[in-house]
């Protein structure tokens, strides 16, 4: 099925949008199903909605009032809604003779196929998920160098120890969650049956930067990781230090009091 049958363009908008946790696509009507794998839908008006269960939807050819409308229709189905939604948007031309690819900033496709806009919804929501956890990482190294630099200076544990275990945990959460809902490393299910595709979703893949941004949220990641075990290590020594310095105390008194007992009750 070709895009240009529902929208009847030649030339419309992208939009991919964050929405929340998950999406419960079983609930999803097959009324409006165009394709699955992954879920594809018409747009009442117009356009196309394709739709991820990690809670992304990517709208084609979809007005502002015909959003907002869709939005609401699948409202019960978002679990764990944003409160701020993550958009990014594309233009796309479709040029039957032409390159595929970036053209400045328009996308360009040989055809609005169905299967041509899952390739492109798979990159667009893959990309909105690291641009979230993208901010997320940032926002947690901003708060976690002022903490761990008190940690360091003061050598007393209390409220800013606990707060930095929190970041660093929030962190680690959100490596499970990439990791394990969204898998940025895989390709499409559609690419095992339309081989001749992969081609055009490995330049996507290479013009969002997919690969290159997932490595280096990894890195960072993995960075938090080793803070932790750092934090936590360095906690443990402090008690056993302190525990250590109580018994030589207590060695301590044991001694003056049997020196006592010895000269003056001899």
């Amino acid at each position: 099925m070709d895009a240009l049958r529902i929208s009847g363009s030649k030339s419309f908008k992208a939009r991919a949008l964050l929405l929340g946790e998950r999406l419960d696509l079983r609930a999803m009507s097959e009324a409006d199903r165009l394709a699955i794998g992954p879920l594809s839908v018409s747009v009442r008006g117009r356009g196309v909605a394709v739709m991820f269960r990690y809670g992304a939807v990517v709208l084609f050819d979809v007005s502002a009032s015909e959003q907002t409308a869709f939005l609401e229709q699948i409202r019960p189905l978002v679990i764990q809604p944003f409160p701020d939604l993550e958009t990014e948007e594309v233009d796309i031309r479709i040029e039957p003779e032409g390159r595929e690819g970036m053209d400045v900033n328009t996308l360009v496709l040989q055809e609005g196929s169905i299967e041509r806009l899952q390739i492109l919804a798979d990159i667009l929501s893959k990309s909105i998920v690291l641009a979230k956890y993208e901010s997320k990482v940032a926002r947690d190294f901003d708060r976690i160098e002022p903490l761990a630099v008190n940690l360091e200076r003061n050598a007393r544990s209390g409220r800013n120890t606990r707060e930095l275990l929190s970041h660093i945990g929030g962190a680690l959460l959100s490596e499970h969650k990439m990791v394990g809902r969204v898998q940025m490393d895989d390709k499409p299910d559609l690419i095992w049956e339309r081989p001749d595709l992969e081609r055009l979703y490995l330049r996507l893949e290479d013009e969002f930067e997919i690969v290159e941004r997932y490595a280096a949220l990894e890195r960072k990641l993995e960075l938090i990781s080793r803070t932790a075990e750092t934090v936590l290590e360095l906690l443990q020594n402090r008690r056993s230090l302190r525990v250590e310095w109580y018994i030589v105390t207590l060695i301590v008194l044991e001694i003056l009091l049997t020196i006592y007992q010895m000269l003056f009750h001899g």
